[in-house]
């Protein structure tokens, strides 16, 4: 929600302007109404807000004034001016002052609604921009762009950190109901249309480790909520984001509603994978079978996360490279992080079920007999199906069913014909089309990534910077 201050020395303007617009459908809220201009600067000191309606002549300060003000002192403030018909010239002088708009009194009614319109479209491109500048300043090493985009982070303070990241089922993000927040003390950033990380901080460890104990998901159409651990290190925000993302992470594995601590757990998961390693490497194939059905089993009877969900598809993967690589050399067996394995399989069973495939595989090696032929017309069926639905989510165990081709098999014909692995392919078709559009339309990079099939802007723009070298929001300046 933005936040509007209305000033105005006559309480009826006041008044007419609070009730003619339809503020929370366009997701506004007036935080303060004020008669007096310094009561208002007082205030506005407080809370800076985002909008401020101000009458242009008034007995203290008048509304160009007030604008000199806050630019002075650097307050990011948007105004939006009201005057009178004998006022018009100090209505146009507003404007150039960098006033948003100006209407005249009384607000004619037919013109509320496509001025709020303006008013939120605007902010919700500033608030993109400056959300994606702040994106990339946080995991950057050089923080100095940081500090230019967000007074937050004050070094001069010993402030404790913690991150949350917020899960939601629809593009309706609207968590002010809950608890832990306190605007002043949070920093909001849009992480995606459903994804939404928030940054906390306080002079008091006790009060950022209490204060989510009474957070409740009532009436919030949320999916999981990530809390990462307390640092009071300014450098460190970048690894308590990825904290936070592991921990909501979680629905990878059980897909249940919650709030998950992060807590990294590989002291109970490693003698288990040891265990799958064994077995791989010294060819147990009769206990292949009851092993991999303990898998799921066991990661939730442990509760375990996403970092241990990790560690087990890398190390298998490293056993599988290393004992099998002939076999096994046009296979997706490529080490991957959270945000990539996520990408890649829809859930948690359909990363054991994949893997299962490769060990079945290998079990029958010597048995088998492929009829190429039908193979080549199904991939090829398969290939056009990706290249005219590569918006969509995509999951290698899916279209293998849909097409008839086993996934390892798939994995195989993708190398052997196009000289790329399945994730390759269509990361390539959607970044290429993600280029068109940051060059040739005005969407969002929010909006472009959605576009092309990435719910998540935060992996899109690591996804997109690895292919050209460059962040989508440099691509669209040069």
């Amino acid at each position: 929600m933005y936040s509007v201050f209305i000033i105005d020395d006559e309480p009826w303007a006041i008044k007419g302007i609070r009730n003619v617009f339809n503020w929370d459908k366009y997701g506004f809220e007036i935080t303060g109404q004020f008669t007096s201009v310094h009561k208002a600067i007082e205030y506005m000191n407080e809370e800076c807000p985002d909008l401020i309606f101000t009458d242009i002549r008034m007995p203290e300060i008048s509304g160009l004034e007030l604008m000199k003000m806050t630019k002075e002192k650097g307050l990011d403030v948007e105004f939006v001016v009201v005057s009178g018909f004998a006022e018009f010239a100090y209505a146009q002088e507003a404007l150039r002052y960098g006033a948003l708009d100006y209407f005249l009194k009384p607000i004619d009614i037919d013109m509320a609604d496509p001025l709020i319109e303006k008013l939120a479209l605007h902010f919700a491109k500033k608030s993109s921009i400056r959300n994606n500048l702040i994106l990339e300043a946080l995991t950057s090493s050089d923080k100095s762009e940081l500090n230019r985009l967000t007074p937050f982070f004050d070094r001069s303070s010993d402030d404790f950190f913690r991150v949350l990241v917020i899960y939601s089922n629809s593009e309706n993000k609207d968590y002010k109901s809950l608890t832990f927040f306190d605007r002043k003390q949070t920093l909001e950033i849009d992480f995606g249309s459903r994804k939404t990380l928030y940054i906390l901080k306080s002079s008091e460890k006790s009060e950022l480790e209490n204060q989510l104990d009474g957070t409740i998901f009532t009436g919030l159409d949320i999916k999981a909520i990530g809390i990462s651990s307390i640092s009071t290190n300014y450098d460190s925000i970048a690894k308590l984001i990825k904290e936070s993302d592991l921990a909501a992470s979680q629905i990878f594995l059980n897909e249940e509603k919650g709030m998950f601590k992060y807590e990294p757990r590989l002291a109970v998961v490693k003698p288990f994978i040891d265990e799958i390693s064994t077995i791989i490497q010294e060819n147990k194939f009769d206990e292949m079978d009851y092993i991999m059905e303990r898998v799921v089993h066991f990661f939730r009877e442990n509760h375990l996360g996403m970092g241990e969900v990790v560690y087990l598809w890398n190390q298998v993967v490293s056993v599988l490279a290393g004992t099998y690589y002939d076999e096994l050399r046009d296979m997706e067996l490529d080490f991957l992080n959270y945000s990539e394995l996520k990408e890649r399989f829809e859930n948690f069973e359909s990363l054991c079920s994949f893997i299962y495939d490769i060990l079945i595989y290998i079990k029958q090696l010597n048995g088998q007999t492929v009829n190429e032929g039908d193979i080549n017309t199904y991939f090829s069926q398969m290939v056009k199906y990706i290249d005219n639905h590569f918006q969509s989510r995509l999951y290698l165990k899916d279209l293998s069913a849909q097409f008839f081709i086993n996934q390892v098999y798939c994995c195989q014909f993708f190398k052997k014909n196009l000289g790329k692995t399945f994730s390759e392919y269509v990361t390539e078709l959607r970044v290429k089309k993600a280029c068109e559009l940051l060059k040739h339309t005005e969407l969002s990079i929010e909006e472009v990534a959605t576009k092309v099939g990435y719910v998540d802007y935060y992996y899109f723009n690591k996804v997109f910077k690895k292919q050209c070298g460059i962040t989508p929001t440099k691509f669209r300046k040069s």
